[in-house]
């Protein structure tokens, strides 16, 4: 039996939000659009819902005159991440 997938994670662009915020202590939203190639429109969407589920955190500043967004991988967030991973490994596994 194969083991189910976090459906949070199992969108194509929170699951890369997720993977850069894994490797960095935080991350800024201009960069994490930079790297995903996504709209900013659809990255704000994605991003809020990684927040609601606690997976990560958002906050909002300035720097100097201009508006930043910055995000963190939680510690439950890097959990379901892991378990993600896991899963999938049992699947080519099998």
């Amino acid at each position: 039996m194969f083991p189910k997938l976090d459906p949070i994670l199992h969108s194509e662009l929170r699951l890369a939000v997720v993977s850069l915020l894994a490797g960095v202590e935080s991350a800024d939203f201009t960069y994490i659009k930079k790297q995903t190639g996504a709209t900013a429109g659809n990255l704000s969407v994605q991003i809020e819902k990684l927040s609601t589920a606690g997976y990560i955190t958002v906050e909002k500043g300035f720097k100097g005159k201009m508006p930043c967004t910055t995000c963190s991988l939680t510690p439950e967030g890097l959990e379901a991440f892991r378990k993600y991973v896991d899963a999938l490994k049992e699947y080519i596994s099998t």
